[in-house]
């Protein structure tokens, strides 16, 4: 290996001309650069063998920087046709590779007490495991879903009047962990936008989108945007527990592929109906580092009191007809 990788960390060894690489205790996002560096060297060299095994027995945390790395070593060895298999998975570390939706794309040799024991819920940050914050969600969405009834006859109205089609629109969104949830929303755009999607110039840098003057977008589409309007079935989600009232923006598959390890931090909360980039960023954010920024500063000033300040900030906001978004 031509970089210095720190060996206490994740020592490599050989059993049967197959690396083993032995994973550390916790797997965040330091130890996650430096696990998916390992690994790439490895695969880089001559003779890397038809097998790496990533040995799990002393590791009892991973967050959604280590679900990042596996994914991107996973796709790394696919590509070399090389076998990974996850031997002596911890029943912590099992469980968020089964809410992260892994379990079917790993090979996986958990440890017997995965079978054998009821496991809590895992924990990547306090908002996750806060009943009080669930309880808000509960109510909010129960109260959003009420007005969304009371909406729904006269948008459902103007949207076929402006363009055949659906009055929802559903799509795949990454959630906590980067697990996929189904996002839905009032239409604000033409029934094939999805398709069309790659003729758009995208106006963003990074791995996310945004047009300003996106023809996929119809006349009614922007007015329900500007109010957002177009976000009130969310609240479905929330009350499913998908997302949360507030939390950081819900990234779609693709932006999820192009992230890089540390990127992957922000999905250690749950996506939020609104949230840092909704009261500060709103439709003036075009790099993606600064959404970075903004879900990892709600992430480290996260209380309760920050969500409820943030809620007053984004109503306030929608009922400023010059910040809604488009």
């Amino acid at each position: 290996m031509t970089k210095q990788i720190p060996e206490l960390d994740f020592p490599i060894t050989y059993f049967q001309d197959n690396a083993v690489i032995q994973l550390p205790e916790r797997l965040t996002v330091l130890e996650a650069i430096a696990f998916k560096e390992t690994c790439s060297q490895l695969l880089q060299q001559s003779s890397p063998g038809q097998k790496i095994i990533f040995d799990f027995s002393q590791t009892k945390f991973i967050d959604s920087s280590g679900i990042g790395a596996l994914v991107s070593n996973l796709k790394a060895a696919q590509a070399q046709n090389i076998e990974l298999v996850l031997e002596q998975v911890q029943p912590p570390v099992m469980m968020v590779l089964s809410m992260a939706g892994l379990t079917e794309m790993l090979q996986i040799q958990s440890s017997a007490e995965w079978t054998d024991r009821q496991q809590p819920e895992p924990e990547t940050h306090p908002s996750i495991r806060s009943r009080v914050k669930r309880a808000i969600d509960i109510v909010g969405a129960i109260v959003g879903l009420t007005i969304t009834g009371i909406i729904l006859i006269p948008i459902a109205i103007i949207i076929k009047l402006d363009s055949p089609g659906p009055i929802l629109f559903q799509q795949t969104r990454c959630g906590w962990l980067g697990k996929r949830f189904q996002i839905w929303k009032f239409r604000s755009m033409c029934v094939n936008a999805e398709a069309i999607k790659a003729k758009i110039p995208n106006q963003a840098n990074g791995a996310f989108f945004k047009n300003d003057e996106d023809p996929r977008i119809t006349k009614v589409g922007r007015f329900l945007r500007r109010t957002s309007l177009d976000e009130f079935p969310q609240f479905w989600n929330v009350l499913k527990g998908d997302m949360s009232l507030v939390g950081t923006r819900p990234p779609t598959p693709d932006e999820v592929e192009r992230y890089q390890v540390p990127e992957w931090q922000r999905l250690n909360v749950k996506p939020g109906m609104t949230g840092e980039w909704q009261v500060h960023g709103r439709s003036r954010v075009r790099n993606f580092e600064d959404v970075i920024k903004l879900d990892l500063r709600y992430q480290e000033n996260w209380s309760l009191n920050y969500d409820i300040q943030l809620i007053w900030k984004t109503i306030a906001i929608i009922f400023n007809k010059d910040s809604g978004a488009v």
